[in-house]
């Protein structure tokens, strides 16, 4: 096992590591941008160490600042946790090549996942079902015409180097396909340094459905069962629950067991999600994250398995600590992302924090860096705090999780609180009765 281990990131998730290496008797290194010098995960940690300007990508996708960090200190691993660089290959290569551990898949997986079209070749290959769509890159406007008047509308038109909602544009019909194929085309090229695209079939109301996977390096794979992601806003995440109330127990074995025999398969190491779009009793596969995800506290809600824990056993060499048939999953788990934007415009809302209280009682849990006092700094994502609750059916947590969004106290910023006490209060959701356009649609019509 290893005695210190390196945290690339910052914010909620930072912490959430560094409890777990605590936890394991592991000292860590914070490294923190100019900015975040008085961040809540750069005060607890063991050392730290500043590897830059308020910039990202001065900072925390700084690569060479990182890995020397690493060195400096003596850490043996670094975690990247979520975002950033932990889907970066090269990133993962260049750690491993200087004699440090990095806690997540091997390189050649992220790569592999990391291109929307090759994950989708994979995937067939590997016996998952796919949207219908192109067979590969589509070279240009004609020929995206083509597949899609085969396929028909509505397409979508994907990025292959897309990746967190981005690079996706709707295409209703023939009329519109070329101008949103060379302005999606550019887009793609501008963000991911990656103009190529596909096409894919649009599902008008599916469902998106994950499933949290796990693999050692000796062979053994597990799946964790599934997360309802559905209640999206521009393709962004805004609640995850498990398990979905759309699935029944033989759907949800059968994806699971699926799922976990493909990525044995493919050899896949360390945590991953497989996701996919959910309509009319099929799955089809859209794409796979190759590191932890912002909504795993709701698999350990629901499984009492703490998968932090578990990555950094996994990197160091270990055999999974538990079997599939070990799995046992209990009640039903709700996770709110709360961010620092204002509800009615979405406009980011940083500033300083004055009074700060946190939801508490019996299985209530809040993953946050903030804290009184704290300025939310205008410069990285506004993911503020994640609260997660469980109870032994849907309707405890449901009843668990307005009483805690009732408690939940963050002065001096806009919150997206409110939005969750209204999707809670919501009869729709009630119901379990939504898909990945419900929210979009719940508010255009309060416009």
């Amino acid at each position: 096992m290893f005695d210190k281990v390196l945290i690339a990131n910052r914010g909620e998730i930072a912490l959430r590591i560094q409890r777990a290496c605590r936890e394991m008797g592991i000292r860590t290194v914070a490294v923190h941008s100019e900015i975040d010098a008085n961040a809540m995960h750069v005060r607890l940690a063991d050392e730290s160490v500043c590897i830059g300007p308020a910039p990202a990508h001065e900072s925390y996708l700084n690569i060479p600042a990182i890995v020397s960090a690493a060195e400096i200190s003596g850490a043996e691993a670094i975690h990247p946790g979520y975002g950033f660089l932990s889907e970066n290959a090269r990133f993962a290569e260049i750690v491993e090549e200087h004699g440090i551990t990095f806690i997540g898949p091997r390189s050649e997986h992220i790569r592999l996942m990391g291109d929307k079209l090759a994950a989708r070749d994979k995937a067939i290959e590997l016996g998952l079902q796919i949207v219908p769509g192109s067979e590969g890159e589509v070279e240009n406007a004609d020929e995206a015409e083509v597949i899609a008047a085969e396929i028909g509308y509505p397409v979508l038109l994907k990025a292959a180097a897309g990746g967190g909602g981005r690079g996706i544009t709707l295409v209703r019909d023939e009329a519109d396909l070329r101008d949103a194929f060379t302005r999606t085309q550019r887009e793609a090229e501008a963000g991911f340094g990656n103009g190529a695209l596909y096409v894919e079939k649009f599902l008008e109301r599916p469902r998106h459905i994950e499933i949290q996977v796990a693999g050692d390096l000796h062979g053994n794979v597990v799946h964790l069962g599934e997360r309802d992601c559905s209640v999206q806003r521009r393709h962004q995440k805004v609640v995850e629950e498990a398990p979905s109330p759309a699935l029944n127990a033989a759907q949800r074995a059968a994806i699971g067991d699926r799922v976990a025999q493909a990525m044995k398969k493919l050899g896949y190491s360390n945590v991953g999600t497989v996701e996919f779009l959910y309509e009319n009793g099929e799955f089809y596969f859209i794409e796979m994250n190759t590191r932890l995800q912002v909504e795993h506290p709701v698999t350990e809600m629901t499984t009492g398995i703490d998968l932090v824990r578990e990555q950094i056993q996994l990197a160091s060499g270990a055999p999974l600590s538990f079997t599939q048939e070990d799995v046992r999953f209990s009640g039903h788990a709700i996770e709110c992302r709360v961010t620092a934007e204002n509800v009615e415009t979405f406009a980011p809302s940083p500033g300083r924090i004055g009074t700060y209280h946190v939801p508490g009682g019996m299985s209530v849990r809040v993953d946050s860096a903030l804290y009184a006092g704290y300025t939310v700094p205008p410069t990285y994502d506004s993911l503020i705090a994640k609260l997660v609750v469980h109870g032994r059916n849907r309707n405890e947590c449901m009843m668990r999780l307005r009483r805690a969004l009732e408690e939940f106290v963050i002065d001096g910023i806009d919150t997206t609180i409110p939005l969750h006490q209204a999707l809670i209060a919501n009869q729709d959701f009630a119901n379990g009765d939504y898909d990945v356009k419900w929210l979009e649609r719940l508010l255009d019509s309060d416009d």
